[in-house]
């Protein structure tokens, strides 16, 4: 091998192992703080084992998720405000898991970039922890790619792959009939999808993100950037409490593309579009596109980030148990035996 003075080293390529390896290093105490009964390792071996029996199941089915930020990942790189970002990784994730009736038990990510930025890199996995931890679910691994060539100068990407799992014989969805109450849970604001369309919004309202707000208080840049939110633990609670016969995570396409996918075949909704009061950022993005109602509610959550089908008896039972567990709920519907998802009122 050569050792010549001008060998040339994987660092010269751009890659830095040392700043990989203090990464590691910074981030094991954020990885700790998520434990949870199962984990039965921590982070820097070539796998992570997990124990379904220590953690308090009998005869489990394992159900898997995988998601990323999307374009909301542009708002957060141009801005530097990159330290909330991973709680919409993991919360895009861990949502999704629990429709299907699952705890989330862990949670791996891979985080992209064409040169390594200790600091930020620190404070992404700092917020993935955050949402991992509200969602009582443990960092277990991940993976930190730095490829030169890959990505421009300060730019990054993420992606999230969460496991849960659930007794046999609990898979969510069961039991949606015709009257059925649909219980809808507020949204922080616009979380994690289309943001494509919002950042050719802010485009034509020729705001800046530094520019303040016109719908809340602080920055323009600041306000986009709100976690979506967790709704993990006050979801498992209702459906302990029994009643609970679906949940549609409302995501891409909206409330319109998102209920039918829990929905039996030939049966639909009505959704009454007064029961909540829209919050101003849809307002906002509304009037500037002069977007019609319709494209709102296949676009974006437009309030309303998860909706739970329940047994018309236990419906307030179960918004109960929601409310005590810091959720906003709203009583926005019924399942119907009719196709498609049918609105009436308007939002506002």
């Amino acid at each position: 091998m050569t050792t010549g003075k001008t060998g040339i080293t994987y660092a010269d390529a751009g890659v830095d192992i040392d700043a990989g390896n203090a990464l590691v290093d910074r981030i094991k105490p954020a990885a700790k703080r998520t434990a949870r009964p199962g984990v039965m390792s921590g982070l820097g071996g070539f796998g992570a084992l997990f124990d379904l029996k220590a953690a308090g199941f009998d005869d489990p089915v394992l159900v898997a998720a995988t998601d990323g930020v999307g374009t909301k990942l542009r708002i957060a790189i141009d801005t530097g405000r990159v330290d909330r970002v991973g709680i919409d990784l993991v919360a895009m994730c861990v949502n999704d898991l629990v429709c299907q009736g699952a705890e989330p038990l862990f949670f791996l990510d891979y985080f992209a970039t064409g040169k390594l930025d200790t600091e930020a890199a620190a404070q992404i996995i700092e917020g993935i922890a955050t949402g991992c931890e509200a969602s009582g679910c443990a960092l277990i691994g991940g993976e930190t790619a730095e490829m030169p060539g890959m990505y421009p100068a300060g730019d990054f990407d993420l992606a999230g792959f969460a496991v849960g799992a659930m007794e046999r014989g609990a898979a969510l969805p069961d039991g949606v009939a015709a009257g059925d109450v649909l219980l809808g849970l507020a949204s922080d604001g616009v979380h994690s999808n289309g943001y494509s369309l919002v950042r050719k919004l802010v485009e034509i309202s020729g705001l800046s993100w530094e520019d303040n707000s016109p719908f809340s208080g602080g920055t323009l840049g600041d306000a986009l950037l709100t976690p979506t939110r967790l709704y993990v633990r006050p979801a498992l609670a209702a459906i302990r409490a029994g009643g609970v016969h679906a949940l549609a995570h409302i995501t891409g396409g909206g409330l319109t593309e998102n209920l039918p996918r829990v929905l039996p075949d030939g049966m639909g909704a009505t959704i009454d579009l007064a029961a909540w009061d829209m919050p101003d950022v849809f307002g906002w993005m509304s009037e500037v596109g002069e977007m019609t109602e319709a494209e709102m509610l296949k676009t974006f959550n437009c309030g309303i980030g998860m909706i739970l089908v329940c047994d018309p008896d236990m419906a307030n039972v179960v918004s109960e148990t929601l409310t005590q567990a810091g959720e906003t709920v709203h009583r926005i519907g019924t399942v119907t035996d009719r196709p498609g998802v049918t609105y009436t009122g308007s939002l506002a």
